[in-house]
């Protein structure tokens, strides 16, 4: 099922992710591989980084690829999917990590049907990322297959109706910044009660590394696994009941429908 070639457009720091963590599990080879970058800096540094992947700075090389990649940002898309579609006429498969950009955008971009809208995030630069798939009607089974496994080869990967990308925007592809504010504030906390700085983030990332695995293996419910370390009139119900009490729960659920509200925002503004 997997394409003779693939072609990745665009080589920043999320497909630099996929493409170490394609290879790492062994899905993908460096002979299977050719990247088009615009910067000459980032395609020097490619070159290193991937001494035998084929680095350059046009698209025409990408002639013989069968799946091709699309991870640029969403105007850059806009601006050159017209001319993608022209230099890069034939039936082939493209997968997009352009956040905002449809399914019918892109179909009216590429002129293809043959398409797949990722929404990866940026944990799967250490092979924990959470993405979410969602395939045109015409995507074959081994299309999906061949997205899903490379999405699973840095991470977690779901797949679910376009119109619910929005909402795997708000609680995966932003929400690592939500936990990076998180850990910052129990390392701040830390740090107040006495901790030095380094300790106090090496612990607090620690105790949210372990929660979240806790939460995946064990397959229990978060409350569940909540109630395990909450003793009757113990530090941790006190430390609850603040949280609760200063509407850390609101907070983030309504952190996310801002998310997702701006999600649908942005989409609509860049399909007209």
């Amino acid at each position: 099922m997997q394409p003779m070639k693939v072609g990745f457009i665009g080589g920043g720091q999320m497909a630099s992710a996929l493409i170490s963590g394609a290879f790492s599990s062994g899905f993908l080879s460096a002979s299977d591989l050719v990247i088009v970058e615009s910067s000459v800096q980032r395609r020097q540094w490619l070159a290193e980084q991937y001494s035998k992947i084929q680095v350059v700075d046009s698209v025409e090389a990408l002639v013989k690829c069968q799946s091709i990649v699309l991870a640029v940002k969403p105007q850059v898309l806009r601006d050159i999917g017209v001319g993608l579609a022209k230099s890069l006429a034939g039936d082939r498969l493209w997968v997009s990590i352009a956040a905002g950009v449809n399914l019918t955008e892109l179909h009216a971009l590429l002129n293809s049907q043959r398409l797949i809208r990722v929404m990866p995030n940026t944990p799967a630069q250490v092979g924990a990322g959470a993405a979410a798939i969602s395939p045109a009607d015409q995507a074959t089974s081994a299309d999906i297959a061949w997205v899903t496994q490379l999405m699973q080869s840095v991470g977690k990967c779901v797949s679910v109706a376009e119109p619910l990308m929005h909402a795997v925007t708000g609680i995966a592809g932003s929400s690592p910044a939500y936990v990076y504010l998180f850990i910052e504030a129990l390392a701040d906390a830390g740090v107040a009660g006495g901790l030095s700085r380094e300790m106090a983030v090496q612990l607090a990332a620690q105790s949210v590394l372990g929660a979240a695995k806790m939460v995946l293996e064990t397959g229990a419910h978060p409350a569940q696994l909540k109630d395990q370390v909450t003793s009757p009139a113990g530090t941790t119900i006190a430390a609850l009941r603040q949280l609760e009490a200063h509407g850390l729960r609101s907070a983030l659920m309504e952190a996310v429908d801002a998310c997702i509200g701006r999600s649908k925002q942005l989409e609509q503004a860049g399909g007209r």
